[in-house]
């Protein structure tokens, strides 16, 4: 496909990419994003970048699209009128969730509440035993019942949860089908269709959220269809996920809740691709748009991935204080730290910084929109970091007046120090919390990141990147090109994928190769289904099977990859499964019998590889070094001369001694005062703590 683009909406900004592979071009932009319709800057910046760029909407071959507006939906509540029906019994679980306190000495805990009120839920009397087997079947008078329940409450979307549904779904597919049938404008999520795992709590609120944002994702997607459409678009549309995959519309419309985290995954998928262009196998992903930012681990060129998350934190931002989610997703750690948090003096007179954002509407102070709030972006503004005259290219002015003014009346007056104090203070309070949040999201991990290096993008990122790193010890940081929009262009790395689990409780010892080849075919089916309904060939298709595996009487498991088996199928298992749980634990496997819980697959389509030969192609308009400013480097003793660099002319080789700054349209790299930084053959900014690492071939003569 010659022609694609791909767009990531922000809570800040709404990110562009647009890639002509005949012409071996790359295109971006960055806009701010329209809180009140996301679709509106969505479809402008897709019409203004075609017709900037003399291409016409029928000659895109692709669009590519990630979002935060399910996430925005759960966060604040704007999703669709949802009940649940449930086995008799079991309505009050969604309050009960899992009865424990996620910090046993804060007195002021809070849980989330469910997207379900407790009047719309609806005990249903079947039950299935924990084997799959029928204690209770379901009659036409339950069906009739929950049906004119629905039509009473007005709803619009229902989640059907039933008891041991991962087992026997035959229960849920029946009152599914008999509801479409007879209301079909209702949305109907089932808990064995959403994700068919163990434990009910998580598989429900699962099932909740998805029905829950169905109707708004809906009618979303269904905007920029026909829109597009009306347009000349005839290409491919596509939506990325939270495994870093691309889906369909029509699969994307039947799981929404996929898409919780897709912007970001998008990002930490480009960062792998950036770590094999580099030979990187290990990286810490770093993003930081205007609103959150987000990290993740690298290993051996793949992201991490888990099969479970937490949405809407209440409390805090603490871990046990959201709802939690159960689907395939990149590992990530999301901080309530971006251009927009807005800093805060807290009841014991300490400066804080978020986790609240300005967002798009009004934002930060200096974006002239009358905002009230002391943001980061002000800080980085008054510290000399941002060019008011350069922000997006010069397409947007910043107040930096605005910014001073804002700082000095809630941050500096009340603390009684000067406002560049202020502004740096709020700088490094963001660069702590991000390192922070970094150290325990590694060293829960076994991740040892002294020895890789960084790869950071995002809008704000690059400005605080060597700050972060320096203070994990990490020597080196890479900074793409198109930083700024780095998870747009991670969407045109992201191949069409989809991954689906079923929970199996088995034992090893009884197990062959004859068993678990049945065991997988059905699920290896229905995924590979969904690639082939968007037109790829089955050989096209690779699969990956993975097992969730425990020692007989253990409550948690461990994944494990399984290669194509041959032999003794249960003895490289299990040599498998001990291995990884030594490399866990520390200590050797204990003594007991194997089980098998839950049956994994995913299928991929072919990895695009449209990137590898494409440039961005930027019209620059100053030489480097472009001019000087004062910025502001503790370690210089405050705001001292800094060189400015226009990112677009530095070739390759270059060399750039710290302190300095490199501006491209959508970020800028912030060079401390003993680093240096230069340009790989693909146009990375490479950078290099303290004189950490001299970078091979290059001369040590700074420019």
């Amino acid at each position: 496909m010659p022609i694609r683009m791909g767009v990531d909406i922000g809570g800040t900004f709404t990110d562009f990419c647009l890639v002509n592979e005949d012409g071996g071009r790359i295109f971006v932009d960055k806009r701010l994003t329209t809180p009140h319709d996301p679709s509106e800057a969505v479809l402008n910046g897709f019409r203004e970048m075609l017709a900037r760029h003399n291409i016409q909407t029928d000659e895109v071959d692709g669009f590519v699209h990630g979002s935060t507006l399910v996430t925005n939906s759960v966060i604040e509540r704007r999703g669709a009128r949802t009940a649940m029906l449930v086995s008799r019994g079991f309505a009050d679980l969604l309050d009960i969730g899992f009865e424990r306190r996620y910090d046993l000495f804060d007195l002021r805990l809070r849980f989330p509440v469910p997207l379900v009120p407790r009047k719309l839920r609806l005990e249903v009397d079947e039950r299935a035993s924990y084997d799959g087997t029928i204690q209770r079947p379901l009659t036409d008078g339950d069906k009739e019942k929950a049906l004119a329940f629905i039509r009473e409450n007005r709803i619009e979307a229902v989640a059907i949860c039933f008891l041991h549904a991962y087992v026997n779904p035959t229960h849920e597919r029946d009152l599914a089908e008999y509801l479409t049938r007879n209301a079909p404008d209702l949305y109907v999520s089932t808990s064995s269709g959403v994700f068919p795992y163990i434990r009910e709590y998580e598989r429900w609120t699962t099932t909740t959220m998805n029905a829950f944002v169905q109707p708004v994702v809906d009618r979303y997607l269904g905007r920029l269809e026909n829109t597009m459409r009306e347009w000349g678009f005839r290409g491919n549309f596509h939506i990325v996920t939270s495994s870093g995959g691309t889906i369909t519309p029509k699969v994307a419309r039947q799981f929404p809740v996929r898409m919780l985290e897709s912007g970001p995954a998008a990002g930490v998928l480009m960062a792998a691709f950036i770590g094999r262009s580099i030979g990187k196998p290990d990286l810490l992903s770093y993003d930081m748009g205007g609103t959150t930012a987000k990290g993740a681990l690298v290993r051996r060129y793949s992201p991490a991935k888990k099969y479970d998350m937490e949405v809407a934190r209440v409390h805090g931002f603490k871990k046990g204080s959201g709802l939690p989610a159960k689907f395939p997703t990149i590992d990530m750690i999301e901080i309530g730290s971006g251009g927009g948090s807005i800093a805060s003096i807290d009841e014991r007179g300490v400066l804080r910084m978020g986790p609240r954002s300005a967002g798009a509407d009004p934002g930060p102070a200096c974006y002239g929109r009358d905002g009230p709030y002391a943001t980061l972006t002000d800080a980085n503004l008054v510290l000399g970091y941002l060019d008011p005259s350069f922000f997006l290219g010069g397409k947007m002015r910043l107040d930096k007046a605005a910014s001073e003014k804002v700082i000095g009346s809630t941050v500096a007056t009340p603390l009684g120090i000067e406002v560049a104090r202020a502004a740096w203070g709020m700088h490094e309070i963001i660069n702590e919390d991000v390192a922070r949040a970094f150290r325990v999201h590694a060293s829960e991990r076994g991740f040892d990141y002294r020895q890789c290096s960084m790869v950071a993008f995002g809008g704000s990122g690059p400005a605080h990147a060597l700050r972060v790193a320096r203070k994990l010890r990490i020597p080196a940081v890479v900074f793409p090109v198109g930083a700024g929009v780095m998870s747009a262009f991670g969407m045109l790395a992201s191949p069409l994928s989809f991954e689906t689990a079923r929970t199996y409780r088995v034992g090893l010892n009884p197990l062959d190769e004859q068993a678990l080849e049945h065991q997988f075919r059905e699920l290896v089916d229905e995924a590979a289904g969904f690639l082939i309904d968007a037109g790829l060939a089955r050989d096209q298709i690779s699969v990956t099977r993975r097992l969730d595996m425990r020692f007989c009487g253990q409550g948690y498991e461990i994944e494990i990859d399984l290669p194509p088996t041959s032999g003794d199928v249960r003895q490289t298992i299990a040599g498998l499964f001990k291995s990884k749980y030594e490399q866990i634990f520390g200590n050797p496997p204990i003594e007991a019998e194997l089980e098998i819980l839950n049956w994994k697959v995913e299928v991929r389509g072919p990895q695009p590889t449209i990137l590898d030969s494409c440039r961005l192609v930027h019209e620059s308009r100053k030489t480097a070094p472009k001019a000087s400013r004062k910025a502001y480097f503790p370690e210089a003793g405050g705001f001292i001369d800094c060189a400015v660099y226009d990112r677009y002319q530095l070739i390759q080789g270059r060399m750039v001694q710290g302190p300095a700054l490199i501006e491209e349209d959508e970020s800028t790299c912030v060079i401390g005062v003993n680093d240096r930084a230069t340009v790989d053959a693909r146009g990375n900014i490479i950078a290099y703590l303290d004189g950490s690492e001299s970078p091979a071939g290059v001369s040590q003569n700074a420019s």
